[in-house]
């Protein structure tokens, strides 16, 4: 097992249990508790668990999404290929609102060759689009949040608010039929409501992970949606009721096939 797939499976072990045992995760995952003791020293450098004697204590409260750090090792393959998806739904010239997230940041390394507009809503995507030659890089403005390098706030909403967009590209931390789309921060929900009404096209972009979570906050309907980029392990039933709902769904491979 993969150090990125490990450390998924012992996130996915917190979100059921307070507490990890480093012994216990090394005899299900066949490594030693070495490997184990430096994957929970990573979770704690990144603030999602508490290290105690013998394993680790978690510290994320239920339903709080996990650090980015932690996010961006997961579904690495697919995110790029969903990344490279959406700018392939971008035609040059366009003026390009790119939110936040993990995905998103593949997105922006997709587009840095193109000839775009792009407001990013994250200090990474900035970062990753300030040297591409075409890019008219214009920012928001705005709080950034901790951690997660978002902007926030009223000045990143009133910003927002005063320009229009051919199309945003938004990420979410949950994604159902019944639910819609969802966040977890309260601030970022106004932000993603903000752009998704500045915009004429909306594109979400996520990985198949997100359709079986529910967030806090609820951003929009189906009903606001355009097209949504994913992998090819989305639920068959979300997949159908999105398209009932005239969401155009579009998928790439979850991983690189093996040769």
């Amino acid at each position: 097992m993969e150090s990125a797939e490990r450390i998924r499976a012992i996130m996915n072990a917190l979100r059921t249990s307070d507490s990890v045992s480093v012994s216990e995760l090394a005899l299900a995952y066949g490594v030693s508790e070495m490997t184990i003791r430096r994957d929970l020293d990573e979770l704690a450098q990144q603030g999602v668990v508490r290290r105690v004697r013998g394993g680790a204590l978690s510290l994320l409260l239920r339903g709080e999404e996990p650090p980015f750090g932690v996010r961006e090792r997961e579904a690495i393959d697919a995110k790029r290929r969903i990344g490279a998806e959406v700018a392939g739904l971008l035609a040059d010239g366009e003026a390009v609102l790119l939110d936040g997230g993990t995905t998103a940041l593949e997105v922006a390394r997709a587009v840095r060759e193109r000839r775009l507009t792009i407001l990013p809503l994250a200090l990474q995507a900035a970062q990753e689009l300030a040297g591409a030659p075409r890019v008219r890089l214009v920012l928001p403005g705005g709080e950034v949040r901790h951690g997660e390098m978002n902007f926030v706030g009223p000045l990143t909403e009133t910003s927002i608010k005063a320009l229009r967009f051919d199309t945003a590209v938004i990420g979410c931390c949950g994604l159902s039929a019944e639910h819609g789309l969802t966040a977890h921060d309260l601030p970022e929900v106004a932000i993603k409501q903000a752009a998704i009404a500045s915009a004429r096209r909306v594109v979400v972009a996520c990985d198949s992970g997100k359709f079986t979570r529910t967030a806090f906050g609820a951003v929009c309907g189906l009903d606001r949606l355009d097209v949504v980029v994913t992998d090819e392990n989305i639920p068959r039933d979300q997949h159908d009721a999105l398209t009932a709902a005239g969401v155009a769904v579009r998928t790439v491979p979850a991983s690189v096939p093996v040769t």
